[in-house]
């Protein structure tokens, strides 16, 4: 328990070994993006409060939105990284290693009304104890994982092709299922066993995604792969 390990098989198979978070670096991020958004509150809160009633909705709808929402802007947006869990060197992945998406980060952060019961997230902690690689129940609803950011880049690299780690990256424009994902990290790692033309056909098919064609629709495709794999 103390030294686990959750192995996976790429597409590519490719045997890939990451680090589950235990509950101690979890909880310390936790604190830490908690007090992030108690300081974002209080600060509006300080100018909401001469509005009157009308203020204290408003400081209501952002509790709401900052309570639930923000960990998923994050864990979408920034590659499953919220400020918290940056400080901790630790992110949030499919339990198949690829970036997490929409669906799943809103199915682990909303079922934390779970995980808190019966009080100070007793339940989420209970199943972090019992699980073999530290997932909380919102984690097991969601397919996810919490694995340290070292790790991540590791099963990225060893999927990347040459060219596809020298084309920089580029944040998703748009979001992207599962699936979509995996085919878009299988042609950044197989593209160079391709013709140029049959690359470009391919990215002709994605220019909804990248908004050109040609050579430089191959090249938006790379840095996107490379945006999902977290390269810098």
């Amino acid at each position: 328990m103390l030294d686990t390990r959750y192995a996976i098989e790429t597409p590519e198979g490719i045997d890939i070994t990451l680090r589950p978070v235990g509950p101690l670096p979890r909880i310390l991020a936790y604190t830490v993006d908690l007090l992030l958004r108690w300081a974002v509150l209080l600060v509006l809160g300080l100018f909401l409060t001469y509005l009157g009633a009308f203020g204290i909705g408003i400081i209501s709808i952002l509790y709401f939105l900052m309570e639930w929402f923000y960990p998923v802007f994050f864990e979408v947006y920034r590659g499953g990284v919220t400020p918290g869990k940056k400080g901790f060197g630790i992110r949030v992945v499919h339990d198949d290693g690829t970036p997490v998406g929409w669906s799943a980060s809103l199915i682990r952060n909303l079922l934390r009304a779970v995980d808190l019961l019966p009080f100070a997230y007793i339940a989420g902690l209970v199943s972090m104890v019992l699980d073999g690689n530290f997932r909380r129940l919102g984690d097991l609803a969601a397919g996810t994982l919490v694995v340290y950011q070292h790790d991540a880049a590791l099963r990225l690299e060893s999927v990347a092709g040459s060219a596809a780690e020298k084309a920089g990256a580029r944040v998703l424009p748009i979001a992207l299922d599962r699936d979509g994902q995996r085919a878009l990290l299988n042609f950044a790692d197989r593209h160079e066993t391709l013709s140029p033309q049959r690359q470009e056909e391919l990215a002709a098919i994605l220019d909804n995604l990248t908004g050109e064609q040609g050579k430089h629709g191959v090249a938006s495709l790379l840095k996107i792969a490379n945006g999902l794999k977290g390269a810098q």
